[in-house]
């Protein structure tokens, strides 16, 4: 070969290499374009039950009753371990992760929608609304009254057509899912304030237990799952390739406990029910007002009731699962899992005894934490025990679909805990019980609850490491004095922070 036809060999072999990386680089780029693309438009399915504690769900540990479809949710996504609600009852706690504000910066303490304090500033859905997503909501996404606002024809209270304090704002299109609750057919019996046996079946935030006729979608949470499912399942037919912000909102397990029978069997007979352990003077070394509004003194509720109680739940909790069950199929059956970010979580906790406390408003554990699980698309399954807070969804799900995240945002972007869960965003959860004026500090290892801004109410300390169930009260032990004092002033100083904002 001349040394020409060498020359030009090389050249053509170098060029050829050039082309080649030039390739390479561009279809590099072009597939990243095409994850950027796809992470913005990623579809957010936020499904939300009503006054449920992680403990009633198998793949937070529970043995008794089993939820393999919140299970299937953990199994590809991110189990979080330590998530705390914002307030530990229905209307502040769905306000302040809605709105993006803790319920002290807008001052919706109570079950009224945050609108009147936060202006034109966009809540969660709406925020992808804007940005332009289909957003919608079916049942209860902010607070609607349980059952009266969900009930057939309702209590005679004005729920604003089934919206309760719901945000127009917020939605593209909304649905409720008005059901029978406690009027129900089937078997019924009041274990509230019924020491006798003679108080019949009634409504309002009462501990009844329907083992009810008919199937699931007689009941609400039924024909959320139903509407939910169509909705997914037309949505390229309604709207195209235009992604959607899916508010789904089961009201079980709230009271009234009810589910169709086929739910029951497993937690039957009641006496089967195993209860938290009792421990003598369990109230005497924490202030009055850490005392629940629901004990099983006040409530005047025996063993066989509180049994009863624990099972109802189960059941409720088992009809909710199997509904997130459908929801989830129809999500597979659209061809849409595999760009759609799934949440599942509650607006608080609930006690099932522990303590003889039950139901919600208390800052114990079992009252404020949550479960919380986050799934998305290409990310390995995992368990974070970092502490976390329901406020930081809205920040989180604008990072993870590449809108903006609004800087006056008061929760925090959690996302690379999905890619590490080892990593830790905040050195404690914060969260209020206004009905009583408490705030809850929770740290690592400390849990420490304040009644009133000035401490006058009382103060409770635990010991998460050595007391995880928290029974012995250290806030009049000297030994803690110092630590107490260092508590008074984080509490103070997280109250001036929240109230330092755009409102």
């Amino acid at each position: 070969m001349s040394a020409v036809n060498e020359i030009s060999m090389m050249y053509r072999t170098r060029l050829l290499v050039c082309l080649l990386f030039v390739g390479a680089w561009v279809s590099t780029q072009t597939a990243l374009a095409a994850d950027a693309k796809v992470d913005r438009q990623r579809n957010v399915l936020f499904i939300i039950s009503d006054d449920l504690t992680a403990t009633a769900l198998s793949c937070y540990g529970n043995t008794v009753c089993q939820t393999p479809n919140i299970d299937a949710i953990a199994a590809k996504g991110t189990r979080f371990t330590r998530a705390y609600c914002q307030g530990t009852y229905c209307g502040p706690s769905r306000a302040s992760f809605m709105s993006g504000y803790y319920p002290h910066a807008t001052g919706t303490l109570g079950y009224k929608n945050p609108r009147p304090q936060i202006g034109d500033r966009a809540m969660w859905s709406q925020h992808f609304k804007d940005n332009g997503y289909y957003a919608a909501r079916v049942s209860k996404i902010f607070h609607m009254g349980v059952p009266g606002g969900v009930e057939i024809g309702g209590d005679g209270r004005d729920h604003n057509q089934y919206n309760g304090a719901d945000d127009a704002l917020s939605w593209t299109e909304r649905f409720n899912s008005p059901g029978p609750e406690w009027k129900a057919p089937g078997d019924g019996e009041t274990l509230e304030s019924n020491p006798d046996g003679k108080r019949p079946v009634v409504g309002g935030n009462t501990f009844v237990v329907v083992e009810a006729d008919g199937d699931d979608e007689v009941h609400s949470d039924g024909m959320t799952a139903a509407k939910v499912s169509e909705l997914i399942l037309t949505h390229r037919e309604r709207n195209g390739d235009q992604p959607f912000w899916l508010g789904v909102g089961f009201v079980r397990p709230h009271v009234p406990f009810v589910a169709p029978r086929k739910y029951y069997p497993p937690f039957k007979p009641y006496s089967s029910m195993s209860l938290p352990g009792k421990v003598a003077g369990d109230w005497d070394d924490i202030p009055k007002a850490g005392i629940n509004y629901k004990t099983s003194v006040n409530m005047k509720m025996d063993l066989r009731r509180q049994r009863k109680a624990v099972g109802g739940y189960y059941a409720s909790v088992a009809f909710m699962d199997a509904q997130v069950g459908k929801v989830m199929s129809a999500l597979k059956k659209s061809g849409m899992a595999d760009n759609t970010i799934v949440i599942f979580t509650s607006d608080h906790g609930y006690h099932l005894g522990e303590h003889d406390f039950w139901a919600k408003v208390s800052l114990r554990d079992e009252s404020a934490a949550v479960p919380l699980i986050i799934s998305v698309p290409g990310k390995e399954p995992a368990v974070c025990h970092s502490l976390t807070e329901l406020i930081d969804l809205y920040p989180t799900t604008a990072k993870l679909c590449g809108l903006e995240v609004p800087d006056r945002l008061q929760g925090k972007d959690i996302s690379p805990l999905l890619d590490d869960s080892m990593l830790q965003v905040r050195d404690a959860a914060f969260s209020v019980a206004p009905m009583r004026k408490g705030f809850l500090l929770r740290e690592d290892r400390w849990a420490y609850i304040q009644y009133r801004e000035d401490a006058s109410k009382g103060i409770e300390l635990f010991d998460c490491k050595n007391d995880p169930k928290q029974y012995t009260n250290l806030a009049d032990d000297p030994e803690h004095a110092d630590l107490v004092a260092e508590f008074k002033v984080k509490l103070a100083d997280k109250l001036r922070e929240l109230r330092s904002n755009d409102l």
